[in-house]
This record gives C-alpha cells, sequence and structure tokens, in this order.
C-alpha cells in the first residue's frame, strides 16, 4: 500500500558557515545555522521518509543534544534513514523537493544533489526531482535571513 510523507525544515543564514544543500559545498557568503551541517534539503526529505514510515522525526532519531551528531554530514544521517525505511519493509517509490531561498541559485548544483540523495538512499537518481524557488524577497527567505525546504515521497 503506498504512504505519503511530507517534510519541512527552515534554518538561519549565518556568517562562518559553509552553505550545505543536498550534500553539496554551494559558494556563498553565508551558511546554515544548526547542530549538524544543517543541510535543510536532507532535513525535509528525511523527515518526509520517517513521516511516511510512521518513524518519528529527525528529532527523534538525531537530537540536537547528542554531540555525536555535532557537525555531522546529513548525508549519512540520509543513510540511516534509508536504513530504518528498509527495516520498516519500505521501498522508496519517488521523492519531489523544494529549496526556498531568494539567493543562491541553485539550479546549477541540482544535478548533484540528486546524485548525492540517490547514492545515499541507494535508488536510482530519476526516482528524485529538487526544484528552487524564491519568495519574490517576501519574508525571511526573501530577506536572505534563512533558507527553507519542503519534501514530499511516496514509499511502498
Amino acid at each position: 500500500m503506498p504512504r505519503i510523507g511530507t517534510g519541512f525544515d527552515v534554518h538561519q543564514l549565518v556568517e562562518n558557515r559553509r552553505l550545505i544543500l543536498g550534500g553539496v559545498d554551494i559558494p556563498f557568503e553565508k551558511g546554515l545555522l544548526g547542530h549538524s551541517d544543517a543541510d535543510v534539503l536532507l532535513h525535509a526529505v528525511m523527515d518526509a521518509l520517517l513521516g511516511a514510515a510512521s518513524l518519528g522525526d529527525i528529532g527523534k532519531h538525531f537530537p540536537d543534544n547528542d554531540t555525536a551528531y555535532s557537525g555531522i554530514s546529513s548525508l549519512i544521517l540520509l543513510s540511516k534513514v534509508r536504513d530504518l525505511i528498509r527495516e520498516a519493509n519500505f521501498i522508496i517509490s519517488n521523492i519531489d523537493a523544494t529549496v526556498i531561498a531568494q539567493k543562491p541559485k541553485i539550479a546549477g548544483y541540482i544535478d548533484e544533489m540528486r546524485q548525492n540523495i540517490a547514492q545515499a538512499l541507494c535508488i536510482d537518481v530519476h526516482k528524485i526531482n529538487i526544484k528552487g524557488t524564491t519568495t519574490e524577497k517576501l519574508g525571511f527567505c526573501g530577506r536572505q535571513e534563512g533558507i527553507a525546504a519542503q519534501a514530499s515521497v511516496l514509499i511502498l
């Protein structure tokens, strides 16, 4: 029986941090603040997968007060989510995700993001779609105070 999950995440943009989106280190004057690498895209995807499988959320599995996850690559966490999905006897049908940011533009990095996600989840890259959008300079994303991401997944 197909199951749908959604995920949403937001992180603040700050000085002196790298900007990691979809496992790609993107040159930008600011990075995302968080306990791990703060990869907002992968966090939304993980929450969508966990939600579809009724396995809670990333805070349950990777709490931000656990030093084991301090600075960790979200690609590593995504691989752990893959294992949880497999242990629950589900397979990933597809992922559709959107990065919401005024800047930087992500179009030139989408293929690499898709490859990273496909590799971490051990699925075909054609099962993954990533889009970028702005908020037309409105709200915290429009003022470049943060970046948000949302994801929808279908698992079987």
